[in-house]
């Protein structure tokens, strides 16, 4: 079955990095456009990065754009975030995602990423 496992969270202060993992499986991931998603308490889940099949193309939200990285790697289906200079607005739990597949949209259980001082 369709499966994502993320990891990489924790507790950072302000201007830290943190580094998001996310195993996929169940499905042939290197034909999958990659993502990743965040949902602070009291708010909707938000789109934060998107990354191309082969890794060449890739979106970010406008408040992450230049201290977020998305990247993956086919070999080992997963896809990271690579999280620079970290406010405490960045403070969510961090989904990936694969889009639909077989016609349903899957979630992990999510990492949890809390910057503060």
């Amino acid at each position: 079955q369709v499966q994502f496992v993320e990891s990489g969270g924790g507790l950072v202060q302000p201007g830290r990095s943190l580094r998001l993992s996310c195993a996929a499986s169940g499905f042939a991931f290197s034909s999958y456009a990659m993502r990743w998603y965040r949902q602070a308490p009291g708010q909707e889940r938000e789109f934060v990065a998107r990354i191309s099949t082969t890794g060449d193309s890739t979106n970010y939200t406008d408040s992450v754009k230049g201290r977020f990285t998305i990247s993956r790697d086919n070999r080992k289906a997963r896809v990271y975030l690579q999280m620079n200079n970290l406010i405490p607005e960045d403070t969510a739990v961090y989904y990936c995602n694969a889009g639909r597949i077989f016609g349903k949209t899957y979630w992990g259980q999510g990492t949890q990423v809390t910057v503060s001082s």
